[in-house]
């Protein structure tokens, strides 16, 4: 598998653009291919068995807490080099970003993205993705690893949406991608019944912090 980007001005890419600007988020049931989720879902995994993947913190700086009551997911950041299947998807990450620039001219600088791994029962309470006191996270970006999932095994990404936050639930499938502004949608994680894989990440600005 070659980590190769697509272009910029794929309609797939120009899509969410569309979506983006027009309300502020987009679904995408088929992103990846199979093969890609596939080997995906199968490094989340052997980091998982390796015990990699961490109990995830609340909040940020120099002491975030672990705090089940609000999520109970375990995860490990994504850096280049890593794996293959990870070099692909970072790929296609930097080409979804340089079409938002254009399309929207957001200037996003970069992309961070962890593996998310919510054991049977874990949850994450409603929150928004950018933090209080530092704004560089522009756009949130959720892809699912899971194959063959179903309405009952729960896990759903709620979505609460414009003036109203009607909400909105997106099923976990495996390939499905989901992008929204990071300081405009607030949203939860439902309990599952199965273990619950994804990949998400944010698109960030420029900030004036080293970090």
């Amino acid at each position: 598998m070659r980590a190769m980007a697509i272009s910029p001005e794929h309609p797939l890419l120009l899509r969410i653009v569309d979506d983006l600007a027009e309300r502020g988020w987009s679904q995408q049931n088929v992103f990846l291919t199979q093969a890609l989720t596939v080997a995906l879902a199968q490094e989340c995994r052997r980091r998982s068995r390796a015990g990699e993947l961490v109990p995830a913190a609340v909040g940020r700086g120099l002491e975030p807490q672990v705090r089940q009551g609000i999520r109970g997911d375990l995860t490990q950041w994504v850096d280049p080099g890593g794996a293959e299947c990870c070099d692909h998807y970072l790929a296609l990450m930097e080409s979804l970003r340089e079409a938002l620039n254009r399309g929207l001219f957001l200037g996003l600088e970069d992309f961070e993205c962890h593996f998310a791994l919510y054991p049977p029962g874990a949850f994450y309470t409603r929150h928004l993705d950018r933090f209080r006191d530092n704004d560089r996270r522009m756009v949130s970006v959720v892809v699912y690893l899971n194959p063959a999932w179903l309405p009952g095994d729960g896990g759903q990404l709620r979505l609460y949406l414009g003036a109203q936050g009607t909400p909105y639930d997106v099923t976990p499938t495996g390939g499905c991608l989901v992008v929204f502004l990071a300081g405009e949608v607030p949203h939860e994680v439902l309990p599952a019944q199965r273990e619950r894989l994804s990949l998400t990440g944010w698109f960030r600005r420029r900030g004036s912090e080293p970090f």
